[in-house]
């Protein structure tokens, strides 16, 4: 068995584990990452932000042509298959999976394709899918094996009808009905992929209501264009059991109710990949949904070892995982850059999609915050009336007296890009960060971004 040594070892190529890899290289170091699958990316790539965000993307695109006048000249609204859609979509996996390949080569990271194994503290044995066993001797690791959709054992993931949010990336057909369980983030999504397909959707949420840590009124919104869309939202509902048959699935209700459907996608939460990783030799303990531990810097329990993206739980986005990995490279060796990520923007790729950053109404009035509201509604600004993309606001909170920026929220077409101006505004220090910004900018006219200087006019009328 051939040992290798290095500065730092990471487990997974995902966000964290990249942002970890890459960031310690360019401090040269010499570095190398461990990958259980057989191409880089992880989980982002291959089964979650990427395909999802592509497929939801090619769905946006149908439901532009299925409903834009214009195209009737053309033809008649068209069907898509969700295999058709998704082929699409793995297009963008393969360009994604090229890049990345090609990031770490630039990099002179070594790359081991297999599973890797704490045998204690500095060396990890990987079981490599071409060389067989090696051990892999380091100063420093890093864990970013990411996560995987939670499957209750008394859900038979094994019948064809019954997905994950892995899982539902190999579905073959396009079912006429479909029960999603769990409300969360990447339930929504595929709520509106799916109802815009034109699939009858049922959205179970255990909670009493949609995403409660957006923004009320943009929680209201979304509840109400995925009714609009046709999904029927059924909120403080858990199931007791899923009965599966040839031709669907019936989940029973605590309720008493009886749900059929085609096809079930559980998407209830998610478990941290820390099985089989050997962490028991190191005695680096786990909570109950597989989670790591970790203070300011990322590192765990154990001096030497650090852990970032969804491994660790909050956020579990990909935006963050990679700030998390870059910031865990920093703290190890004391180099700049190692703050712990604390405040991240939201991006939910609902359709129309969601972005927020900073406070909530709700927050500001339980810290007794003395704030206003400044509202731009899209569909009275021009480039949504040319885009034909009218759904949706730009919501601004600021302090009454200060005019300080304190949230940001924006439901609508480019969502999660107008939200990066506001984003940027509000981190500035002292002073900087106010509304008067929007007011005495001269924004590009007709934009979306321009929504800015309508909901800071629309702000400041209320306080002076």
């Amino acid at each position: 068995m051939t040992t290798r040594h290095y500065d730092v070892v990471v487990l997974g190529t995902g966000p964290a584990g990249e942002g970890a890899a890459m960031s310690a290289a360019k401090a040269g170091k010499r570095v190398a990452v461990i990958e259980a699958s057989s191409q880089v990316g992880g989980s982002c790539t291959h089964l979650g932000t990427i395909p999802s965000k592509a497929l939801r993307h090619a769905v946006k695109e149908i439901i532009a042509f299925n409903t834009n006048p214009m195209f009737r000249d053309i033809g008649e609204p068209r069907w898509f298959s969700f295999p058709k859609v998704l082929d699409r979509a793995n297009r963008v996996i393969d360009k994604q999976v090229m890049g990345r390949t090609e990031y770490y080569a630039r990099n002179r990271i070594d790359i081991y394709f297999g599973r890797g194994k704490f045998k204690d503290a500095n060396t990890i044995e990987v079981n490599t899918y071409e060389k067989g066993p090696e051990l892999l001797v380091a100063k420093k690791v890093v864990i970013a094996t990411g996560s995987r959709p939670y499957r209750p054992a008394n859900i038979d993931f094994s019948h064809p009808r019954i997905y994950c949010s892995d899982t539902i990336l190999s579905l073959s057909h396009t079912p006429r009905s479909l029960i999603i369980y769990g409300a969360g983030v990447i339930g929504c999504e595929y709520a509106s992929i799916f109802c815009g397909l034109g699939v009858r959707v049922e959205l179970i949420n255990p909670a009493k209501k949609l995403l409660s840590f957006l923004d009320d009124e943009i929680t209201d919104a979304l509840s109400y264009h995925l009714r609009d869309g046709g999904v029927l939202i059924r909120h403080n509902e858990t199931y007791d059991s899923v009965e599966t048959t040839e031709r669907g699935v019936v989940m029973h209700m605590a309720s008493g109710k009886k749900l059929r459907a085609d096809a079930l996608l559980f998407c209830n939460g998610r478990s941290g990949n820390t099985d089989n990783l050997g962490l028991e030799s190191i005695n680096l303990d786990v909570n109950s949904r597989g989670q790591l531990a970790v203070n300011d810097t990322y590192q765990t329990q154990v001096e030497n070892v650090y852990a970032a993206g969804d491994v660790i739980g909050w956020p579990s986005l990909a935006s963050a995982a990679y700030d998390q990995g870059r910031a865990a490279a920093a703290n190890m060796f004391g180099s700049p850059g190692g703050e712990f990520i604390s405040e991240v923007p939201t991006g939910i790729y609902t359709i129309p999609e969601i972005s927020s950053v900073g406070k909530t109404e709700a927050e500001l009035t339980a810290e007794k915050v003395p704030y206003e509201v400044g509202r731009a509604f899209f569909k009275n600004t021009a480039r949504a009336q040319i885009t034909g993309e009218a759904v949706g606001m730009l919501k601004i909170l600021f302090h009454r007296e200060s005019l300080e920026l304190l949230g940001i929220h924006c439901f609508g077409d480019q969502a999660s890009e107008i939200v990066h101006i506001g984003q940027a505004i509000m981190k500035q220090p002292g002073k900087q960060n106010t509304l008067k910004y929007f007011l005495n900018t001269t924004f590009n006219y007709p934009t979306m971004a321009e929504a800015y200087r309508v909901a800071a006019l629309n702000g400041f009328n209320r306080v002076f």
